[in-house]
């Protein structure tokens, strides 16, 4: 599991970012996979640090404070 940085509101989803070996990496998530994974996307966006990527499985977790 990444640290997301960072997210960005695009036209069909969001971009999240996470830094793996100093290097900015990316994903991107459409809304349709954000809601089956049960994630509020105004709060991915509002609070991107409070969430965690699986790179590999192509999937977000919460991990509020």
């Amino acid at each position: 599991m990444q640290k997301i940085v960072s997210s960005k509101k695009m036209e069909n989803g969001i971009v999240v970012f996470w830094m793996e070996k100093n290097e900015k990496k990316y994903d991107s998530f459409n809304y349709s996979e954000i809601i089956d994974m049960k994630i509020n996307a105004l709060d991915l966006l509002s609070n991107p640090t409070w969430y965690s990527i699986d790179v590999e499985g192509h999937k977000l977790t919460v991990k509020k404070p």
